[in-house]
């Protein structure tokens, strides 16, 4: 059975990595919601936050072909019970309706609104939220001559995680194996030759 996932990807910032990124997606007909890409707490690591509805048994198999990617250090999954997760809407209204009705100023306060620009002819505000209440407070400014509206992608942290970046110092920690043979090491037997 379907239901929404969070696919969060720890990567390098690499030019290219999100084209990639996308086609293993659009290879398999699979719409993403929403897509965020940001620093992560490592420098020099992004952290991609991806939402689709699909199957588990699909986002397995995506969280493991998105992890073959060379830049990508880990791939993980996980239900909206399983994050803390946010989304930023702007909402653009005439300032002759928020100054004259002081319904239009509560119903703000109701959702948490806060003004980022005033302007004679237009107002602007911002809330964040669920998907659920940003959507709302859409249809309830539509009423009051609402003239653009925009919102961003979805911001979420892994509850029970205790930060990727403890992963990544205990991997830097460890000692190659001594199976492990470098390149420059090879002899010519095993050097591979193109013709």
């Amino acid at each position: 059975m379907k239901k929404e996932y969070t696919l969060t990807v720890y990567a390098e910032n690499q030019i290219g990595l999100l084209s990639r990124i996308a086609i293993i997606f659009s290879r398999r007909k699979i719409n993403i919601d929403s897509l965020n890409t940001s620093p992560s707490e490592i420098d020099g690591i992004h952290r991609f936050n991806i939402v689709i509805d699909e199957t588990e048994e699909v986002v397995k198999k995506l969280c493991r072909q998105i992890e073959k990617q060379v830049e990508v250090l880990k791939a993980y999954y996980n239900t909206a019970e399983q994050i803390v997760w946010q989304e930023l809407a702007l909402y653009k209204v005439p300032t002759e309706q928020v100054t004259e009705k002081i319904l239009v100023e509560r119903i703000l306060r109701q959702y948490g609104a806060r003004v980022v620009v005033i302007r004679t002819d237009y107002t602007i505000f911002e809330c964040t939220g669920h998907r659920e209440e940003t959507e709302k407070l859409v249809e309830v400014l539509g009423g009051y001559g609402l003239i653009e509206f925009v919102r961003s992608a979805r911001v979420a942290i892994i509850k029970d995680s205790e930060g990727f970046h403890k992963r990544i110092k205990a991997f830097e920690a460890k000692e190659p194996h001594e199976d492990v043979i470098e390149n420059e090491f090879l002899n010519e037997n095993e050097k591979v030759f193109s013709m």
